[in-house]
């Protein structure tokens, strides 16, 4: 063999993961467990799958995803879960919300599980520290869950002549409920708001319950941060643009979906991040020795079109500040 073949040889195999390369080995599996449907989550796989890319894991060629959706039926993500356990996979990835990690943490002690969530996984009982997880989780915790209070701030300062502003929320997922209901109800007091929660966890319940407020006429909407929700934001966006009905949105797909304004983390970074961490364990790494990854860029961003066809005048002082301003 020339020598230069040779070389050029040798820069190909070293390039190849370590996975892959294992003569005799089978290739590597990851389990994603969400309690979703992945009809919405386009922009959020490709960037999960991109940083295994990166990492040099391919999807087909050298790592496999099983993949197990919930479609929103919550009491199917402990089977789902269990079915990953006993496919053997390599590592369970739950970027979807508590529910699907603590179904993940229930099935399994020794699969590393990497988990996005909104609220303080230690306070969740999912890792013993942030800086040192321990046992077999970590992942993405951003907050979002206690920016709920920042946000209907913003939402009365666009809405100034607010006084009730109802809060959309899922019951399915009381733990988010809980720290959204911690954070949101002093806060409302403080500014002399007026909330009026509305539960609902399915299609059918959202539909209900924008014909309750279109009857009961709130100044305003905020919307919880919640994977179903998200998953049904162009519906969400659709349903309070029809009543006319200013709304306050978690994360930036609902205000690119149309919706007035939304604060909080970058989801889609989450994911990626979520794919990092995947290639590491695939890797080798452990997860108790991983940091839980807390996500601290925080996006205001307005759809300036949504506010005109509301008859809002965005502040000079919101926009100001805004990350991002959809015209």
């Amino acid at each position: 063999m020339r020598r230069r073949e040779f070389l050029t040889l040798l820069a190909a195999t070293a390039a190849w993961p370590l996975a892959a390369r294992a003569q005799g080995q089978a290739m590597p599996v990851v389990g994603l467990l969400d309690q979703r449907s992945p009809d919405a989550l386009a922009d959020r796989l490709r960037g999960f799958r991109r940083r295994l890319n990166d990492a040099g894991f391919v999807e087909g060629q050298n790592v496999a995803i099983e993949y197990r959706w919930a479609e929103n039926q919550m009491d199917r993500l402990p089977k789902l879960a269990v079915d990953l356990v006993h496919r053997q996979v390599a590592v369970i990835v739950t970027p979807g919300g508590p529910a699907a990690t603590f179904a993940a943490k229930a099935a399994t002690t020794t699969i590393p599980i990497v988990f996005v969530v909104s609220e303080d996984p230690v306070r969740l009982g999912l890792v013993a520290s942030i800086a040192r997880p321990g046992g077999n989780l970590t992942g993405v915790n951003f907050f979002t869950g206690e920016l709920s209070a920042k946000r209907l701030e913003l939402l009365r300062e666009l809405v100034p002549a607010a006084s009730r502003v109802a809060v959309l929320l899922n019951p399915d997922n009381p733990t988010i409920v809980d720290s959204t209901l911690r954070d949101l109800e002093p806060a409302a007091r403080t500014i002399g708001l007026e909330i009026q929660v509305v539960n609902t966890s399915t299609i059918r319940e959202i539909n209900e319950a924008f014909a309750l407020l279109a009857r009961e006429r709130p100044d305003a909407l905020l919307v919880g941060i919640d994977p179903f929700f998200n998953g049904r934001r162009v519906q969400l966006v659709h349903l309070a643009t029809r009543h006319a009905l200013p709304a306050s949105y978690p994360a930036r797909d609902f205000a690119e979906a149309g919706g007035l304004m939304s604060y909080g983390a970058n989801i889609v970074d989450a994911w990626r991040q979520v794919g990092s961490y995947t290639a590491r364990l695939l890797q080798g790494a452990k997860p108790g020795d991983l940091p839980v990854v807390q996500s601290s860029k925080l996006e205001l961003v307005i759809n300036a079109q949504a506010a005109t066809m509301l008859g809002l005048n965005v502040p000079q002082a919101l926009l100001a500040t805004a990350d991002e301003v959809i015209e």
